[in-house]
């Protein structure tokens, strides 16, 4: 009998078409390709902002929780990077001029529900926002900057200074993901907010693209 597959590749495996499908959505695709403007990437950093306060949010709820805290790191906190980008790229009232698009406010409001109620379904929130962006996440950063001629300010975002090593970083994660003490009914439940998180993001990046066909029109 072959031994069980580790539950961080079975997560992999079968949120990999998910992951895929949410990575070339029409929105996130012209960004990438060069076709999407400055605008565009300051409305996806906005949308960025509402979903990181939530999920920070929580982390500080989740602290003290035995299985969820094994995955904290303040290596990985975000927020004041983001608020850093707006100020950069928007003005000093950023606050006053960004609104949530109805696809963040619907996962921010999970976000909120199960990092009240549900600690596997917080790390399927914080796995798949922060793995992604430790992976994907540098490399766009890279191409924003040289798109649109940032530095350091724009991108902060996509900056992890305090992690030298990204691969380290991600295989230390997915080991602990394989040691959670998860049964395979709790791992499924994990897995399905994983897929619930890429279609949040998905249903985000069409949002985007039809708030700003609205605006062109």
């Amino acid at each position: 009998m072959s031994d069980p597959i580790p539950f961080s590749a079975a997560l992999r495996e079968r949120s990999s078409s998910a992951h895929s499908t949410s990575e070339h959505a029409g929105f996130m695709a012209d960004l990438i390709q060069g076709e999407g403007t400055r605008d565009d990437y300051i409305a996806l950093v906005a949308q960025h902002w509402f979903i990181y306060e939530a999920l920070e949010a929580a982390t500080e709820r989740m602290r003290r929780d035995p299985v969820a805290s094994v995955f904290i790191s303040d290596k990985l906190t975000r927020l004041p990077a983001l608020e850093a980008d707006l100020e950069f790229l928007v003005g000093p009232d950023w606050r006053e001029r960004i609104t949530p698009l109805p696809t963040t406010r619907r996962y921010v409001a999970r976000i909120q529900q199960v990092a009240a109620t549900w600690p596997g379904g917080y790390v399927a929130h914080h796995y798949t926002r922060y793995l992604g962006d430790l992976s994907g996440g540098l490399f766009i950063g890279r191409l924003m900057a040289r798109r649109f001629g940032f530095q350091t300010n724009g991108i902060g975002f996509y900056l992890f200074a305090d992690i030298a090593d990204p691969k380290a970083f991600k295989d230390v994660y997915r080991e602990q993901l394989d040691a959670a003490p998860w049964d395979a009914a709790e791992q499924d439940r994990v897995i399905d907010e994983v897929l619930l998180a890429y279609r949040f993001n998905t249903e985000l990046f069409e949002d985007l693209a039809a708030a700003k066909a609205t605006a062109v029109a």
